[in-house]
């Protein structure tokens, strides 16, 4: 490993240990996958969908007060957050920043993004089904006035949920746990 790589392996484990765990079920993710960076292991996606078959994504959550936007997103055939996979050497945070402008068009800066809300790991499912994400979950500050520029390749349509009304028959497994933790509700 370059002194690079080892140098963002270090940040994203940093990141990733800042991160309080909001139930055991985090708790285990976070210890798991500290362990996993620990090890040596590739921890981008090199190739698509699956190589490795466990790989790093970031979330972008958009929050305006009690709303959260989700996007219908097409390969996963779930509402989800914006986001996408961290590349190679990319901190997931700037991950975060470049999903937001590519997906919907807005732009943040640094100061914008702080450490990441929540920690999963997910199954993925739909078109490309079968590695695992390691998802870290950043909140971004929003309005739902802005007009969003959808990114018709990634999402058959967009739209803002107030969190006592999330689709939560058709997204992330862990989007239930997320509104928990995020707005201190079951």
């Amino acid at each position: 490993m370059t002194a690079g790589t080892i140098d963002i392996r270090r940040a994203i484990r940093r990141e990733i240990a800042s991160i309080d765990p909001f139930d055991d079920i985090e708790r285990q993710c976070q210890a798991d996958v500290i362990e996993w960076i620990d090890s040596g292991a590739e921890i981008f996606r090199q190739r698509k969908p699956a190589d490795p078959p466990q790989h790093l994504i970031a979330y972008c959550v958009l929050i305006d007060g009690d709303y959260v936007l989700l996007c219908d997103h097409i390969n996963a055939q779930l509402w989800l957050p914006t986001g996408g996979h961290v590349d190679p050497g990319e901190h997931p945070r700037d991950t975060a920043r470049r999903e937001a402008h590519e997906e919907l068009g807005v732009d943040y800066n640094s100061a914008d993004i702080g450490s990441p809300a929540f920690l999963s790991l997910i199954d993925t499912v739909g078109k490309t089904a079968g590695h695992t994400d390691v998802c870290l979950w950043y909140v971004l500050p929003a309005q739902r006035e802005w007009q969003l520029r959808q990114d018709l390749s990634e999402f058959n349509a967009i739209a803002w949920y107030h969190r006592d009304e999330l689709p939560l028959d058709r997204t992330d497994a862990h989007l239930q746990r997320f509104r928990g933790k995020f707005f201190n509700t079951p």
